[in-house]
């Protein structure tokens, strides 16, 4: 099962590097069923539901209040100026995206050091040895903007806010929800992005086809036991929302929640039948399905 789910995540990867990830609006994803769609040979689909709502913000070290202040109007302005439009159309619409380039670490010159997991497009990914993705962009701007060299340290999603709070990195950049317990180790900047989990099926799933608001999926998903298993990417808010978490007022389910290091994994568990449903953040959930099923 190991070398089926290697190679088939070798797949996935290879689609999401050559497909982009079509859409008409930046913060409001249309993600999965359509016309069109259903006559291709689709393997897996995307909820039109949003499960929850949230705001993605950069995490910044609590020693650099200096920094915090210039990241909230970095925002500001790149929002009032559109340049924030111009490089969601990149991810979004017909744009053609930026690579970014990340400076080797060196503490003798004056760097902006960014944390992130770049397994989450289309807010950080890869190609060869180039970043990719919204926050990237937007890291590379806002580098150039306070005069400083971009480092970008790849790592585990549920390790940025950690490394920010070790000061070993200034920000983190990585599609991140606020979340009250992540304020232990970052001050979060204003808000730039809202968000929504979503949950992935197979495409012959029929279960939730009458299924129009989170309220009626999540009826569904609340009758299942722990025979059912459920994949998200670890530490997201996709394993809070599925495990259950007080300070969100997320209930969780009964089902067992298995966490992977990035959503594409999951899916491809999926496929595979090693577990039922995935739960990931709207846009990123829209971006593995299409690279999957144009695969197909």
């Amino acid at each position: 099962m190991k070398k089926l789910l290697s190679m088939g995540l070798v797949v996935v990867m290879t689609a999401l590097t050559l497909c982009g990830c079509g859409g008409s609006d930046s913060q409001n994803q249309s993600s999965g069923t359509s016309e069109t769609a259903k006559e291709s040979k689709e393997v897996v689909k995307v909820l039109d539901v949003n499960l929850t709502e949230e705001e993605y913000a950069f995490g910044v070290d609590k020693d650099q209040a200096d920094l915090l202040q210039k990241a909230n109007d970095f925002i500001k302005e790149i929002k009032e100026n559109g340049k924030f439009d111009e490089i969601c159309n990149k991810y979004f619409a017909d744009g053609e995206p930026t690579a970014v380039t990340s400076a080797k670490l060196d503490t003798s010159k004056d760097q902006l050091v960014v944390a992130t997991n770049a397994s989450f497009e289309p807010f950080e990914y890869m190609k060869g040895d180039k970043y990719y993705g919204i926050d990237m962009e937007i890291a590379a701007a806002l580098a150039e903007k306070l005069g400083k060299e971009l480092v970008i340290q790849n790592m585990d999603f549920d390790a940025v806010c950690l490394s920010v709070g070790q000061h070993k990195s200034d920000i983190a950049m990585a599609g991140l929800t606020i979340k009250e317990d992540r304020k232990k180790y970052v001050n979060f900047s204003d808000a730039y992005y809202n968000a929504a989990q979503r949950l992935i099926v197979k495409s012959d799933n029929t279960e939730f086809d009458a299924c129009k608001d989170a309220a009626s999926v999540e009826a569904i998903l609340k009758g299942k036991d722990s025979s059912v298993t459920v994949g998200v990417q670890n530490g997201t808010t996709g394993q809070f929302y599925c495990e259950g978490d007080k300070d969100w007022g997320f209930e969780g389910f009964k089902m067992t929640t298995t966490g992977y290091k990035n959503g594409s994994l999951a899916v491809q568990d999926l496929i595979n039948g090693n577990i039922d449903y995935v739960v990931i953040d709207s846009a990123p959930a829209k971006c593995i399905t299409e690279a999957i099923n144009k695969m197909q």
